[in-house]
Order: C-alpha cells, then structure tokens, then sequence
C-alpha cells in the first residue's frame, strides 16, 4: 500500500529502529513508548487489521507470536509483558497495517482477566 506508514517502514523509506527482522515480519521500537519497553511487530505483508486474518494467514500470525516470544526474552521481559493488537478506529487502531505492540518492563495497571 503506497500511503501506508507501517509499509513504507519495512521499504526502509522511513527510518526505524529495528529489533527483529526476517523474511515474513519486521520489529522495531515504537516512537511513542508506552512502557520502558514498546516495541511494534508487524507483517511485510499488508494486512489492514487482526478482522482481515483468516486461514490463509495462520502461519503467519502464528509465526509472528513466536517471533513476539524470542523479542520478549532477547528484551529481558522475565516479570512478564503485555501484547495488544487494536483492531478498528473504535478499538483505537491508528495505522490500519496488522500490528502487534509488546509493552513490559514495569507492572502494568489495569489488570485483565
């Protein structure tokens, strides 16, 4: 997607600081941090939202989960962290480029069941 942000990232038009990359997905910290760690992993591959997922991306996404994994042990995050993927404008999704943000490194508020 020519206007994508998250796309025009992975083409390296606009810089990030990259954590992780690999054929399928990229990770790099977030310039807005919302924790001591805040790091974004996202697909190569444009999928505008966690609605779009269906069959077809399950090696994907479930490669994606792994990679969240390694990142998460690579950052030191052993008292636990948090993955959140907002999917839609009313769940708060400002990029509509499939993303996941791994946040940890202090006690996180607003516990989940």
């Amino acid at each position: 997607m020519p206007d994508c942000l998250f796309c025009k990232i992975v083409e390296g038009i606009i810089p990030s600081k990259k954590v992780y990359d690999d054929d399928y997905c990229y990770a790099f910290r977030d310039i807005n941090p919302q924790a001591p760690t805040h790091i974004l992993v996202i697909p190569k591959t444009h999928i505008p939202s966690f609605a779009e997922l269906n069959g077809s991306t399950e090696a994907l996404v479930g490669h994606m989960t792994s990679v969240i994994a390694k990142i998460a042990r690579d950052e030191g995050l052993t008292g636990g962290y948090r993955v959140v993927s907002n999917c839609g404008d009313d769940a708060g999704q400002t990029v509509h480029h499939l993303h996941f943000h791994i946040l940890g490194g202090k006690p996180m508020g607003d516990r989940m069941a």
